[in-house]
């Protein structure tokens, strides 16, 4: 369905450019959903009640907002939705920044930059505290004429906040395609299983089996790693899938709920609603009114 297309932006990042720093005071949000493949920072002030929308994830801003995505399929937008203030600011930097453990990137004082960049595949929003910590090189990034000195304060700000200890992903692993490699081998192996089998009954037994271990026993090693009980991961995961399918697909709601591994509708709809805040088809209504046919 063609209304059903995100639109795909071509960057104004050009060749050998480094970085496209655009600075602009505004009234309102008026860009549609996106996706673009270079990676991106935005900085949003004096938006509060801006709707933002990154990947699966739909929340309301406050005053301050600064996410990371370097995803070249999520696609997200800030909506206007109920702001009212007559002075917003935006800073969004584009950029692009090889990841590959061979690269420059890829040398020791950078580990942890590449790896909030990796971790940015699902969008990531950062904490007020860490906002402040870099809010003067953002507030000044613009008005440096020097290309070389733009760019070693920008990477300043990615280190600074590289070293966030309350950055939090958006979009959920399954919604974003992103395959999370850093567990242990024996976590990894259950999360592949899950995540090529979400759509049947998954058996606590079955899992333990797989890790090698007793299934009180993987119970507790499973939520230590993952931050999350076995059923919570396996909810998340599915409706991450359903999220993209009510996207992507013109199927119903029904479909997609035993297509993604439920097997009640009604308590499809209702964890539906419990995590997202709002109905499937609230979910996939909300996501067209912002996309335009291309």
């Amino acid at each position: 369905m063609e209304e059903n297309r995100v639109i795909h932006e071509i960057t104004p990042l050009m060749g050998k450019d480094s970085l496209y720093i655009a600075d602009r005071r505004k009234k309102e949000f008026t860009y549609p959903i996106h996706n673009h493949e270079v990676f991106e920072l935005n900085f949003v002030e004096h938006a509060s009640g801006v709707r933002r929308i990154v990947g699966d994830s739909n929340e309301v801003i406050g005053e301050y907002d600064l996410v990371l995505i370097t995803s070249p399929d999520l696609e997200h937008v800030w909506e206007q939705n109920e702001c009212k203030s007559e002075d917003i600011r935006e800073v969004t930097v584009q950029f692009y920044i090889d990841l590959s453990e061979d690269g420059f990137f890829g040398r020791n004082p950078f580990n942890s930059l590449r790896k909030m960049m990796l971790e940015a595949r699902k969008g990531l929003a950062f904490h007020m505290e860490d906002i402040l910590r870099v809010y003067n090189l953002i507030d000044t990034l613009s008005s440096i004429k020097d290309g070389f000195y733009a760019v070693t304060q920008f990477l300043a700000i990615l280190y600074e906040l590289s070293k966030s200890t309350k950055m939090r992903p958006l979009a959920s692993n399954s919604y974003a395609k992103v395959e999370v490699a850093s567990d242990s081998r024996r976590v990894l192996k259950v999360k592949n299983f899950i995540a090529k089998n979400y759509m049947d009954e998954i058996r606590l037994g079955t899992l333990a089996d797989i890790a090698g271990m007793s299934p009180s026993a993987f119970s507790r090693f499973f939520k230590l790693h993952t931050g999350r009980t076995l059923s919570d991961y396996v909810i998340d995961m599915r409706l991450g899938y359903a999220s993209r399918m009510l996207v992507d697909t013109s199927k119903s709601v029904a479909e997609i709920c035993y297509e993604c591994g439920f097997n009640n509708l009604s308590n499809f709809n209702r964890i539906f609603k419990k995590k997202k805040d709002c109905s499937p088809t609230e979910f996939r209504e909300n996501y067209h009114k912002t996309r335009i046919i291309i």
